[in-house]
């Protein structure tokens, strides 16, 4: 069985996170008894599971972009006034 990120988990709801728990506990067991047909099955469901984290945590990354050019921005508008002062 693949865990998702820490990253991810972190991200997922606890509704979420239980049922990815399970589902993992589930996997594990069906690979102690080579039931590799079934993990297929089973870890096809976890990457669906965590589809919605993965996004949430794409959008965290879009707004921390966002938050840094808006920075940079005001930083930048802030040293030319600074300069047209000395003038």
């Amino acid at each position: 069985m693949r865990h998702c990120s820490v990253q991810v988990r972190g991200l997922l709801t606890r509704e979420e996170l239980d049922r990815y728990n399970a589902l993992m506990d589930v996997g594990h067991y069906l690979e102690s008894q080579t039931r590799y047909d079934l993990v297929y099955t089973v870890q096809k469901e976890i990457d669906i599971l965590i589809l919605p984290a993965i996004e949430r945590l794409k959008e965290k990354s879009r707004q921390r972009d966002r938050d840094t050019e808006a920075y940079l921005a005001q930083k930048n508008a802030g040293l030319l006034e600074d300069e047209d002062d000395d003038e």
